[in-house]
């Protein structure tokens, strides 16, 4: 076995936005070479050339397509020799009132938000099943906590990878797979407005948002062998929000 294939190599969904990237590079820092993978594909190249690492491959993935999975899967494990990581990092957010929603934007959530961690699993379970410590990272959302009002199809859908994701960790549980989630908070990332921002700091206990880097910290730790007895878990990274009544 050469030695791209004895490291680590993980997949990182939704790699291109701020908290993706973020745990590219915290990732790339442990030594685990990253399959970076987004539908924002020149935004990705750019970044990846930009940093000049060999070790970060992008690649373009729509993770509602099962086609685009098995693809990016085929790349990366034709670019590293292998994948023992799978960071289920894509989501979208929107906020509208219950009575305004659509079917297709409540269905759009849930596909991007929840099928398309379901359609990462499957497809890269072939590869952590021969993996070395094999490991599944979702990213849920405080939003799978508690309701926040004017978040029916993103807070349904986060409820729903939630669930998934209990299910794939006592399923793959016998397979040595673990399979572990993230519960970011608001994080400063472009995915909230700056007024958005503000408000959520402002009424946040610990006085500001996360950073995208406290997020990836999360997930590095919980791919690490400092994490090796570590599955079903709900990692809240949140500076208390989820503590607050009402």
């Amino acid at each position: 076995m050469g030695e791209a294939q004895a490291r680590r190599v993980a997949l990182v969904s939704g790699a291109a936005g701020g908290q993706g990237w973020a745990i590219v590079r915290r990732l790339r820092a442990d030594g685990i070479a990253v399959a970076a993978c987004d539908i924002r594909a020149d935004e990705l190249a750019a970044s990846v050339a930009e940093s000049g690492d060999p070790d970060i491959v992008p690649l373009a993935l729509d993770v509602t397509s099962q086609e685009q999975w098995a693809a990016a899967i085929d790349a990366a494990v034709g670019r590293f020799g292998g994948l023992g990581v799978l960071v289920n990092n894509a989501g979208v957010l929107h906020r509208r009132p219950l009575e305004s929603e659509t079917a297709e934007e409540f269905e759009r959530l849930w596909r991007i938000n929840c099928l398309g961690a379901f359609h990462g699993m499957r497809a890269a379970l072939p590869h952590l099943r021969v993996a070395t410590d094999p490991v599944i990272v979702n990213t849920c959302s405080t939003g799978a906590i508690r309701p926040f009002p004017n978040h029916a199809a993103y807070g349904s859908s986060k409820w729903a990878l939630r669930g998934l994701t209990q299910v794939a960790a006592a399923e793959l549980a016998p397979h040595r797979i673990r399979v572990n989630a993230v519960f970011p908070g608001p994080v400063a990332t472009p995915m909230l407005t700056e007024e958005i921002q503000q408000r959520l700091a402002s009424s946040s206990p610990w006085g500001r948002l996360a950073d995208p880097a406290e997020i990836a910290d999360a997930v590095a730790f919980l791919i690490s062998e400092r994490a090796s007895f570590v599955t079903g878990v709900e990692f809240t990274v949140d500076g208390g929000q989820s503590l607050q009544i009402g």
